[in-house]
């Protein structure tokens, strides 16, 4: 199956099965805005928290923080987001569409690298277990014809970047044929930036008012708090400071989904060190924040780092930790060192010092920060695209059929535990009941009594419950249920005081941390 017709899958099953809706949709919606149903929402706070306890309770030098979304406009100011904090896009005449430059040129390197690996793909059937892939790179001349327009491409795209040179962008697209979409032509118009914050206004009177920013990023009211924090809880450096909340883009070309949307939330971590010694942490959490992915379990393979082509103005070193989406490998997580910028730039605007005194060094100085920033919503995402999954499996008779299964790793999963009765009579419903206000203080349970079983047990694949207990008969005169895995479909027989010890091992998250 094509991976478009699989993403256009996914999203479908996110509105059936009460992951995410489009935001005011009975009103016919608001474009790149979307609500969390009552999984989605599960799912989100249990990414929330794998994310939340890993960073605060694991690390003795990392605390946490709720900042405000609204700030003195003074902040953005000081921060570069008021005067360069801009996309560059590019119109087609004809279909009226607007695209990022950007995001154009590197969809058009993207090509190039499929055209490579579907080379690699058809002589890796050729030869066998003899192929030799490195080789065949290095030698194919169609491989190697396309990745020299690859690095041709890139080789501009980043002097461009680097020089902000919009013309130079609109003339690699243009050279290399980049049509729209929808229209199919290249009748494009010249690039240019546009500011992505939102502004409103803070006051009861048209003229008294304060022009405010919904805030783009979380970051600031971390930077701002630096002193609060750091004096407050007798913070040494290095330490870090944690923080989730939602930020606010006026993105133009919002699309794919979750993948880019306008209202969003992030899950920050500023760490301040000493100067000098940035690029050690820089190196050190890059290492730690990829382990915190693939632990997860959706396969290494499906994630790479990235390093940027361009630098922000603040940085001095920063990378992507990848994830492959059904479009792609996108960004799901940055990690930057951004030197001392921020405290810096806040310094100066506020007119307050912001410096930490060392007491092992002698002397006070302002600290460099190295940021760990994931999108939850991307996150979010690339969790349910790498748990959809399709299967044919043997159905009553022996006969094939088809299940929906989202093999979300058990211990994010919206819910863990369902439990069946057989049937609607006998006891069997007050035994499952029982079961479920036992087990619900330990892990978020569903009863579910409707349809036959098999219908009940798609239903729990689809939304990701890893596991399904069934009452019988049975149960009733030993005590035992049937425990179904999700991902196997294997079925064993097991008492009813072991059962919150076989879920725990397998969803908790303390199992998880031991190995971070």
């Amino acid at each position: 199956m094509a991976q478009e017709d699989v993403f256009k899958k996914l999203v479908a099953h996110c509105k059936e099965y009460g992951f995410v809706f489009q935001s005011s949709e009975i009103y016919d919606g608001l474009a790149a805005v979307y609500d969390y149903g009552q999984y989605g929402v599960e799912l989100k706070n249990n990414i929330k928290k794998y994310w939340w306890d890993s960073m605060v309770l694991l690390n003795d030098n990392v605390v946490g923080l709720d900042s405000a979304i609204f700030m003195h406009p003074t902040v953005w100011k000081a921060s570069g987001h008021v005067d360069a904090f801009n996309d560059p896009l590019i119109d087609n005449k004809d279909s009226k569409k607007r695209y990022r430059a950007d995001v154009l040129i590197e969809d058009l390197m993207a090509k190039f690298d499929a055209k490579m690996d579907k080379e690699v793909e058809k002589a890796a059937k050729r030869f066998g277990d003899s192929f030799d892939e490195a080789m065949f790179r290095e030698t194919n001349p169609r491989v190697q014809e396309n990745l020299k327009k690859k690095e041709e491409i890139h080789s501009r795209f980043v002097k461009a970047l680097h020089d902000n040179d919009l013309a130079e962008l609109k003339k690699i697209i243009e050279d290399y044929d980049v049509v729209c979409p929808i229209s199919g032509t290249k009748n494009w118009t010249d690039v240019r930036q546009f500011n992505l914050m939102f502004s409103t206004e803070m006051g009861s009177t048209a003229d008294g008012a304060l022009k405010v920013f919904l805030r783009p990023e979380t970051a600031q009211g971390i930077f701002v708090n630096f002193l609060n924090v750091q004096k407050t809880g007798r913070m040494k450096i290095p330490f870090g400071i944690a923080q989730i909340g939602k930020a606010f883009r006026n993105e133009i070309v919002a699309r794919q989904f979750i993948f880019r949307m306008r209202e969003f939330e992030q899950m920050e971590m500023q760490f301040f060190v000493a100067p000098g010694e940035e690029l050690k942490w820089f190196e050190k959490w890059k290492e730690v924040r990829m382990k915190w992915h693939q632990s997860l379990g959706m396969g290494e393979h499906k994630y790479r780092f990235h390093d940027h082509d361009k630098l922000a103005h603040y940085a001095n070193a920063a990378t992507d930790i990848e994830f492959e989406m059904p479009f792609g490998f996108k960004e799901v997580e940055g990690i930057h060192s951004r030197t001392d910028f921020d405290l810096t730039q806040h310094q100066e605007y506020s007119g307050r010092k912001i410096t930490y005194y060392d007491p092992e060094k002698g002397e006070s100085y302002v600290p460099y920060v190295v940021e760990t920033s994931i999108g939850v919503d991307r996150m979010f995402l690339s969790m349910l695209a790498g748990a959809y999954c399709e299967e044919e499996v043997e159905g009553k008779d022996g006969k094939k059929e088809s299940r929906v299964v989202l093999k979300l790793p058990p211990v994010i999963a919206p819910v863990k535990l369902a439990v069946l009765p057989l049937v609607k009579k006998d006891g069997l419903p007050e035994m499952a009941k029982e079961i479920v206000n036992d087990l619900k203080f330990h892990f978020n349970c569903q009863y579910d009594e409707k349809d036959s079983i098999g219908k009940r047990y798609r239903r729990q694949d689809a939304i990701g419950t890893p596991f399904c207990i069934t009452i019988d008969h049975q149960s009733l005169e030993d005590k035992t249920v049937t425990i179904r895995h999700r991902d196997t479909m294997k079925q064993e027989r097991v008492s009813i005081s072991e059962l919150k010890g076989i879920i725990s091992e397998k969803v908790s998250m303390t199992e998880l941390f031991k190995n971070l």
